[in-house]
């Protein structure tokens, strides 16, 4: 019997970046939704209930941390899991990230497809 294929909400302005997530996780049995921009992003989590959600922190009008913010002030959103995928690299964005905000991983663009691959797999282990 075939497993479901888990469901993925990629939070981007780029729209490079959704197509590069999508052929990385696509080749390996996720199902990717792309949305671009915070707004756009928060109706497809409420629309999909995905297993997983890719954000974005840097976006123009709602940044990552606000969408962030708005799904775990949502009783519906509040338990997907949220890896960060941004080009903010300094340590202390990735300690607010992991351990302030409490995100389930952090991800530093530019990255590798299997460091994208190992964070999802470990993070939906995880919940």
């Amino acid at each position: 019997m075939a497993h479901e294929r888990k469901k993925v909400v990629c939070i981007e302005d780029e729209l490079e970046m959704i197509e590069l997530v999508k052929l990385i996780l696509g080749r390996n049995k996720f199902e990717v939704t792309g949305a671009v921009g915070g707004e756009e992003g928060l109706k497809k989590i409420q629309e999909l209930k995905p297993d997983l959600v890719l954000l974005d922190l840097m976006m123009p009008e709602m940044d990552g941390w606000e969408v962030y913010q708005k799904m775990k002030a949502s009783e519906d959103m509040r338990d997907i899991p949220v890896i960060v995928v941004t080009a903010k690299a300094q340590s202390i964005d990735r300690v607010l990230g992991l351990h302030i905000a409490r995100v389930n991983d952090y991800i530093t663009k530019p990255f590798g497809p299997q460091e994208l691959l190992d964070s999802v797999e470990r993070v939906l282990n995880q919940s």
